[in-house]
């Protein structure tokens, strides 16, 4: 989802996403000759630590490549989506711009990317980048874009309350009886203690009912994107699971309606014993709400038949020449794709006290992700054996399905019927869901 999404991956690589697309293409070169590039995402001056970082490493590679000329600008976030539509269509984007993984489509069907694939096998391991994320970008074989960051959901869990329910904290429930009764167990210590939190809210729900669609081996809609796949077996038990945790086993708690500050608060406070999220979370409930990276780890999504897969990357505007392509994709290369630099440079980032050692991003297979988890484990200062079963179980990703938001705003409906109404209808709600959402499909044909 992306309203959340964008801070907390940046967070887990020790860099606060900020500068938003905000001026047009720029002359290709400078006064010196230099060719120029625009980019965004440059940290805001009240990230102190993180700008001073980024404007490090547009020192440090305009002297390894000194006819480049980098200049970044910088709002919040990275991406506005209220905006981002029209500077796009206006041609106002950067030579270097942002995208979540769920706008490459939309950019590349409006023609408004240019087409890189010449130059990305410049790139040092880009045969790397693993083939789900590197994909998200290549439409009729063309490439038109390169991965910044990427994540996947799984199970968040505090391993302080697993031992004190009688749970193994190094055996975290792999099916959704195994995390049904792992939650009743843990409810069970009271003193308001709760075994399960999910999201009802602000869009929230539906994000986290379709990860749950997922790990159930569902969809959201059709392949071909025409209708709605929710009133399913896999919906209806996603559904029932929640019901009984909820007016059953009382392993839910009765505050209802949540989104996701309030989940990670009652993480942080020692009170809550599982939530579904993406490992950049961790860091935010330590951060914001005094947890403990001890206490923290977390798991595969239960049934492991498929998780939530999002992030973002870079595009280049179209009416960039080639020598500002090549300059950006070199830019790009070293801030985001090489081991050891830029936001992957872990030494800097450990100094700084970001965290070091979460097990996303995780871009890479072979060679250069031996180098990445080589640099990581180094400089880790967080208990990376906390991370390990998540790290080393393979687990099918899907994107966001299309019109994600609106299919969202539907799903929060059912959601918060389920965990607010003791009688509510499965059948019906996913029904009536199922009809909303096709009329959304067929709106956006």
């Amino acid at each position: 989802m992306r309203a959340t999404r964008a801070v907390g991956v940046a967070l887990a690589a020790g860099l606060l996403l900020a500068g938003a697309a905000c001026t047009s293409s720029d002359d290709d070169t400078s006064a010196d000759g230099k060719v120029r590039i625009t980019v965004n995402c440059e940290p805001p001056k009240s990230a102190a630590i993180d700008r001073r970082s980024f404007e490090e490493d547009i020192a440090i590679f305009e002297k390894q490549n000194p006819t480049i000329d980098v200049v970044a600008h910088d709002a919040f976030p990275c991406m506005d989506p209220k905006t981002f539509d029209a500077k796009l269509a206006g041609g106002q984007l950067e030579t270097v711009f942002y995208v979540y993984f769920t706008d490459v489509a939309n950019v590349v069907k409006r023609k408004q990317a240019a087409d890189v694939s010449e130059y990305v096998d410049a790139v040092k391991g880009y045969g790397d980048i693993q083939d789900s994320v590197k994909n998200i970008f290549v439409s009729d074989g063309k490439t038109y874009g390169l991965p910044r960051t990427n994540y996947s959901m799984g199970l968040i869990y505090n391993r302080a309350l697993f031992s004190k329910a009688g749970l193994d904290p190094a055996k975290p429930p792999t099916t959704w009886d195994e995390f049904r009764a792992a939650a009743k167990k843990i409810a069970g210590l009271g003193n308001g203690t709760v075994g399960y939190a999910d999201y009802s809210a602000s869009n929230q729900g539906g994000w986290h009912f379709t990860a749950e669609m997922y790990s159930q081996g569902g969809t959201m809609v059709s392949e071909d994107g025409k209708s709605a796949t929710v009133d399913t077996p896999q919906g209806k038990a996603v559904l029932q699971t929640l019901k009984d945790m909820r007016w059953t086993d009382n392993s839910m708690g009765t505050k209802q309606l949540l989104q996701i500050t309030d989940v990670q608060q009652m993480m942080g406070s020692g009170k809550l014993g599982m939530y579904l999220s993406a490992p950049d979370n961790i860091p935010e409930v330590v951060k914001k709400y005094q947890g403990s990276y001890d206490d923290l780890a977390i798991a595969p999504m239960p049934g492991a038949k498929g998780t939530l897969l999002g992030g973002d990357g870079y595009m280049f505007n179209r009416k960039a020449t080639p020598e500002q392509i090549k300059a950006g994709v070199k830019w790009v290369e070293f801030q985001n794709l090489t081991p050891g630099t830029g936001a992957n440079n872990w030494e800097r980032a450990a100094k700084n006290q970001a965290p070091v050692g979460l097990p996303q991003p995780n871009l890479w297979t072979g060679a250069t992700a031996d180098a990445d988890n080589k640099l990581k484990a180094e400089f880790a200062n967080v208990p990376v054996q906390n991370y390990e079963l998540f790290q080393t179980t393979e687990v099918p990703g899907k994107l966001e399905p299309p019109q994600a938001q609106q299919i969202y705003s539907v799903m929060d409906g059912v959601m918060s019927s389920v965990l607010t109404k003791r009688d509510a209808d499965i059948d019906r709600l996913l029904s009536d869901a199922s009809d909303k959402i096709d009329r959304l499909l067929a709106n956006q044909r």
